[in-house]
């Protein structure tokens, strides 16, 4: 279907028929007579055509059964690379997480040993102080050492007391002086 225009100002529209549609009339107007109808077909033909149409289907399902084969070949392979990938990606993503747990367990543990050092040498801190205060007491409110001593010409004794809180250590020793000829 087309559609002309003219310098004139005039549209014509035109319609193209189809080849058989053209022949169909030209029958017509020559009276021309149809062409005649074919013969059916014998036996043999019939019968080639029955083997022949067997082959072509068995061809064509041997050629869809080999296509589809590879197919499925092509598919396992690829569900095999898929079920690769996807495995390093849970042992990345596993490591990744074991790592994060690692650092964090690490973390808390070292958070813990800070708390309880501060709280250890706090302790330690208030034990000095509380020995410092005790020994000044205990020197200033008693003799903290006590003793005496007695020297000959050939030997020194010593009798000596110490005085550790509520404990006494006494020393007593004689020591010999060296006799040169």
């Amino acid at each position: 279907m087309g559609i002309q225009c003219f310098k004139d100002g005039h549209v014509r529209q035109s319609i193209r028929e189809d080849d058989e549609t053209t022949l169909l009339r030209q029958m017509e107007r020559e009276k021309i007579p149809p062409p005649p109808k074919p013969k059916p077909p014998t036996d043999k033909v019939l019968a080639a055509k029955k083997i022949q149409s067997w082959w072509w289907g068995t061809l064509v399902r041997c050629t869809l059964l080999h296509a589809t084969l590879r197919a499925l070949i092509i598919q396992c392979w690829w569900r095999q690379v898929l079920a690769r990938l996807q495995a390093k990606r849970q042992r990345v993503a596993l490591e990744l997480c074991a790592r994060q747990l690692w650092a964090a367990v690490r973390l808390q543990s070292w958070v813990r040993m800070w708390h309880v050092r501060q709280r250890y040498c706090r302790l330690f801190n208030a034990v000095h102080i509380i020995q410092f205060y005790w020994r000044w007491r205990s020197c200033h409110t008693h003799r903290f050492f006590h003793g005496s001593y007695e020297l000959t010409t050939s030997q020194l004794s010593l009798e000596l007391d110490i005085f550790l809180g509520s404990q006494i250590c006494r020393i007593t020793d004689c020591i010999p002086f060296p006799i040169k000829n």
